[in-house]
């Protein structure tokens, strides 16, 4: 599977057999994706998640094909967004088939780009999913009367049971035997235009929605229906969203610290002795061994950090996220809170940005291309490198202020909120432009399918290891060869009015300053190992928060909006860190 930019390449544009995924957000084109290509692709309960293009193999008759997922669009006559503009060129540039997605809750809002699909002369097929949902709503579809309508094939599908998809696969295989070209005329009536009997899209949309979608007067909301209506009111929204985050927090930090009291004797009674022995055997005392097993040596080190200290509230916060991502509770809480992220110049859909950031920023800032202004971007993307700590870094964090003091981490929590309203505000003021209204998909509160939170929680979990891990590794090296060769204590020498002067820590955690360049949570992992004051871990913790984006941060800043943002961004950075660190240091030392 490759991951595309929504700058969409000529290369893919121009494939001669490829399948298009299509639908508005949130209708379940990741999950047909998986399910098709056999290739995981990252799913949400919440519009504008996939905001790249995925591309995997399909086998049709014998026949390779490209199925490829295109980000979702509500329109192609009127794109809002930088993604939606990749799904009109998609389209225009012509394919082998079209696989369209409909809600079927929410089924006349699909239909608008249903029709407009059929003006590309494309042979379609449409997937009408969540009809297990729709069904317990009481809303009954004539799924006949559709077809005529459409003029094309439909096909019932719960996306997550995999019920439908066998359908879908053998409609493909026919359509691809009969029209091999990449636009028609006559396959399946895709000819036939409604406008022409409504007048424009959006009033045959509505008028086919009506005619073939039928909702019992009689039917009963369900408990998921009534609890998913509730947290988009002030009351009892507000107060059942607090208690939500209250426990996921509690799950992630406790959690968190019941792994590392399994996984802390694995790695000192048992790994990290048994590659000593290995390499003392291999290798005489001296520089070489101390980096392999030394204080900082690679395998004494990476063990330690990674697999006891991080990797524990990297899972139970991804065991967190993950469900509260697939039961469409972030966006209740977009709306809940847009009133006052307005008042600070962006859209209540900042939050689920910021909560992406609190796993990784780099999807985060990836994922404000479906804000729909470049200021918003910009704001966005500036809080999340200022305020929002990655799950790695959050890992080392939790590690490091929960060794000192019970009030230590909440305050952390609510410095971070506080520095991310301020620089919101403050980018808000510099950067020109204006905040749209608010305009996000809330779907239905649904309870996540066991096997497909289960395949999503393991997939995230790998791409951790895989992407982290190594970068993580990397930056232990450097700190082995800094601290063997030397350079390290002279680095401390020169830094030493900053260090231990301005911010009060002691002359070793220089060493945290040089990782956190390579990655964030590097900048808290050296201060574990140092024996600080709770002031100093505060001041250190505080630092480490607002401390330079990690190389890759910095790239994706770089490539979504030029160098100069990235470079502006990056020394804010350092500057306010290392300017707040010793504020703090300094009022602190007066009532120490």
């Amino acid at each position: 599977m490759n991951h595309r930019n929504v700058q969409a390449d000529v290369r893919v544009l121009n494939k001669p057999n490829k399948i298009l995924l299509m639908g508005n957000p949130n209708v379940g084109k990741s999950i047909f994706f998986t399910e098709m290509t056999g290739i995981h692709a990252m799913s949400a309960n919440f519009g504008g998640s996939t905001v790249t293009f995925m591309e995997g193999r399909l086998q049709l008759g014998g026949k390779e094909f490209t199925l490829i997922d295109v980000p979702g669009t509500y329109s192609l006559t009127e794109p809002a967004s930088e993604a939606e503009a990749v799904a009109v060129k998609f389209v225009e540039s012509g394919a082998a088939a079209i696989i369209c997605v409909l809600d079927a809750t929410n089924l006349q809002r699909n239909l608008r780009l249903a029709m407009e699909l059929r003006q590309y002369k494309i042979p379609l097929i449409y997937a009408l999913n969540m009809t297990d949902v729709a069904e317990r709503r009481g809303i009954t579809i004539d799924c006949r009367a559709l077809e005529e309508e459409l003029g094309a094939p439909i096909v019932r599908t719960i996306a997550v049971k995999r019920q439908g998809l066998d359908e879908i696969v053998q409609l493909l295989e026919q359509i691809v035997e009969r029209c091999p070209k990449t636009r028609c005329d006559k396959c399946y009536r895709c000819h036939l235009n409604h406008m022409d009997r409504y007048g424009d899209t959006w009033t045959a949309s509505k008028e086919v929605g009506r005619q073939t979608c039928l909702k019992l007067a009689d039917a009963k909301p369900g408990f998921m229906d009534k609890l998913g209506d509730a947290l988009v009111r002030p009351w009892p929204g507000i107060p059942l969203t607090l208690l939500v985050i209250a426990v996921a927090m509690g799950i992630i930090v406790g959690g968190g610290m019941g792994l590392r009291v399994f996984l802390l004797p694995l790695v000192h009674d048992i790994i990290v002795p048994f590659f000593h022995n290995i390499f003392s055997n291999l290798f005489i005392e001296g520089v070489f061994l101390n980096i392999l097993v030394g204080d900082f040596g690679i395998f004494r080190i990476s063990f330690e950090w990674i697999l006891a200290l991080i990797f524990p509230y990297v899972l139970m916060f991804y065991v967190a996220f993950t469900f509260l991502e697939d039961t469409g509770f972030l966006p209740r809480v977009s709306v809940l809170f847009d009133n006052i992220m307005r008042r600070l110049g962006v859209q209540g859909g900042s939050l689920i940005h910021m909560m992406m950031g609190y796993g990784c920023a780099v999807p985060a800032i990836i994922g404000t291309r479906s804000a729909t202004s470049r200021k918003e971007r910009i704001a966005i993307a500036a809080a999340i490198c200022f305020a929002i700590p990655c799950i790695s870094q959050t890992g080392a964090l939790i590690s490091l202020t929960a060794a000192f003091s019970w009030w230590m981490l909440p305050a952390m929590f609510l410095f971070s909120i506080l520095l991310f309203v301020a620089v919101v505000l403050v980018v808000g003021k510099f950067v020109k432009g204006k905040v749209d209204p608010l305009l996000i998909e809330v779907p239905n509160l649904l309870v996540p399918n066991p096997k497909a939170y289960g395949r999503k929680l393991m997939t995230r979990m790998r791409h951790f290891l895989k992407d982290a891990q190594i970068p993580m590794m990397v930056a232990i090296l450097f700190a082995a060869i800094l601290a063997e060769s030397g350079i390290l204590g002279w680095i401390a020498e020169v830094a030493q009015p900053v260090v231990s002067g301005w911010l009060g820590l002691p002359a070793e955690a220089v060493t945290a300053l040089i990782l956190g360049i390579v990655r964030r949570e590097m900048s808290v992992m050296p201060l574990l190992e140092l024996d600080l004051t709770t002031l100093q871990a505060f001041v250190g913790a505080s630092v480490s928060l607002m401390y330079l984006p990690c190389l890759s941060v910095f790239a994706i800043l770089a490539k979504e909006f030029k160098a100069r943002t990235a470079i502006i961004i990056a020394l804010g950075t350092v500057v306010l860190a290392i300017f707040v660190g010793g504020i703090i240091n300094q009022i602190g030392q007066i009532f120490v």
